[in-house]
C-alpha cells in the first residue's frame, strides 16, 4: 500500500519499489512507473497501484476420481503481473487518494480466477483417473496439467498475468477411504514384520541348535578325554603297581639274600662261638680234671690227719657265720665217737 501524506491541501505519494504506480490527471497519464514519489491533487488524480512482485496463491479444492471417490487437492501457484498498465485497465487497482488503500479487491479477483482455472484443469484430469493411480502418480500429473492449463489460458494473458510455477503438495482421499487404502499396505508391512520376526526366530532357533550341538560336542569331547584320562590313570596306576611289585620283589629278594647271608653269618658265628665255647669248656674241663687229678694225687700222698684238718678247714669256710655254739654232752660224745672212727676208715682204704 502506498504511503500518502498531507501538506497544505496537497497529497504526497511514496510507493514501494515492488509496486507499479499509474497516475492519471484529467484523463491524461502524469506518472507511470515503479517506486515513484510525487505530489498530486486528490480531486483531479486517478491513481492505480499494481503489485509487480511475485505472489503466492494457496488453493484447496475437491475433485472426484473415476470411481466417484472424493479427493482433496492442495496446491500453490506462483504468479506475477508482467504488464501493470494492461492489468490496471482490466482490473480495478485504483487506490483512495486519502488513505492509499485499494477501493476494490483486485488480488481476490485474481485469486478466484487462478483457482477456478486451475481447478477446472485438475478436475478434468482427476475425473478420468482411478483413485489408486491418482494417489500414486497424481501429484506429478496434476501439477503438469495445471501448469500447462494456466500457461495457455488466454484470459490470463489478456490481463497481463504470468504463472511462474505450480506446486501440488497433496492429494488426499476421505479419512475412511484413506484408512481403507492404508490397510493393505499396513497388512503387507505387518506381514513383512512378521516374516522378519519369524526369520529372526528361525535364525535364533538355528543358532540355539548350533550352540546346543556345540555344547553336546564339547560334552562328548570332554567325556572322551575323561575316558582317556581314566584309562591313562589306570595304565599309570597299573604301571606304578607293576613297578612297585617289581621293586617289592627286588627288595624281598635283597632282603631274603640279606637274611640268608645274615643267617649264614649268624650260623657261622654261632658255630664258631659254639666251637670256641666247646674248646673253652673242653680246655676248662681238662684243666679242672687235671687240677682235680692233681688235687686227688696230692691228697693221696698226704696223711689222713692232714686230710681231716683240711676237711674241717673247708667245712669251716663253708659254714654260715656262727656267733655262739652250745655243745651238749650228747653232741660232743657223738662227735668224738665219729672222730675216733675216721682213722680206721682211712687205714682200711
Amino acid at each position: 500500500m502506498a504511503d500518502i501524506t498531507r501538506r497544505f491541501g496537497l497529497r504526497h505519494l511514496r510507493a514501494a519499489p515492488t509496486t507499479h504506480i499509474r497516475h492519471l490527471r484529467g484523463g491524461k497519464l502524469a506518472h507511470d512507473g515503479a517506486g515513484l514519489a510525487f505530489w498530486f491533487r486528490p480531486l483531479t488524480a486517478a491513481i492505480s497501484e499494481v503489485p509487480a512482485d511475485d505472489r503466492e496463491l494457496s488453493m484447496l479444492f475437491h475433485a472426484r476420481t473415476a470411481e466417484f471417490q472424493d479427493l482433496a487437492v492442495q496446491a500453490t501457484v506462483t504468479y506475477r503481473i508482467t504488464d501493470p498498465a494492461l492489468a490496471a485497465t482490466r482490473l480495478d487497482f485504483g487506490i483512495d487518494p486519502e488513505t492509499g488503500s485499494w477501493r476494490a479487491d483486485p488480488l481476490d479477483q485474481l485469486g478466484t480466477l487462478l483457482t477456478e482455472t486451475a481447478q477446472q484443469h485438475a478436475l478434468e484430469l482427476i475425473a478420468r483417473t482411478p483413485l489408486a493411480e491418482a494417489l500414486a502418480d497424481g501429484v506429478t500429473a496434476v501439477r503438469r496439467r495445471v501448469a500447462e492449463g494456466l500457461t495457455t489460458e488466454p484470459r490470463l494473458a489478456e490481463i497481463g498475468l504470468a504463472v511462474l510455477a505450480v506446486r501440488v503438495t497433496a492429494l488426499r482421499p476421505e479419512p475412511e477411504m484413506e484408512r481403507a487404502l492404508r490397510t493393505p499396505a499396513r497388512e503387507r508391512v505387518q506381514q513383512e514384520a512378521d516374516r522378519a520376526t519369524y526369520e529372526r526366530r528361525a535364525v535364533a532357533v538355528e543358532r540355539e541348535r548350533a550352540i546346543a550341538e556345540n555344547e553336546l560336542g564339547s560334552k562328548i569331547e570332554l567325556a572322551r578325554r575323561e575316558e582317556q584320562l581314566v584309562a591313562q590313570q589306570g595304565a599309570n596306576a597299573r604301571r606304578e603297581a607293576e613297578q612297585q611289585a617289581a621293586a617289592d620283589a627286588v627288595r624281598a629278594q635283597a632282603e631274603s639274600v640279606r637274611r640268608t647271608r645274615l643267617a649264614t653269618a649268624e650260623a657261622e658265628a654261632t658255630r664258631i662261638l659254639a666251637a670256641a665255647q666247646a674248646d673253652s669248656e673242653r680246655a676248662h674241663g681238662a684243666a679242672k680234671a687235671a687240677a682235680k687229678e692233681a688235687w686227688l694225687t696230692a691228697h693221696q700222698q698226704v696223711d689222713p690227719e692232714v686230710l681231716q684238718a683240711l676237711a674241717l678247714g673247708r667245712l669251716a669256710e663253708n659254714l654260715p657265720k656262727i656267733d655262739s655254739i652250745t655243745l651238749t654232752p650228747d653232741v660232743l660224745t657223738g662227735l668224738l665217737s665219729q672222730l675216733g672212727r675216721t682213722p680206721t676208715a682211712g687205714s682200711g682204704r
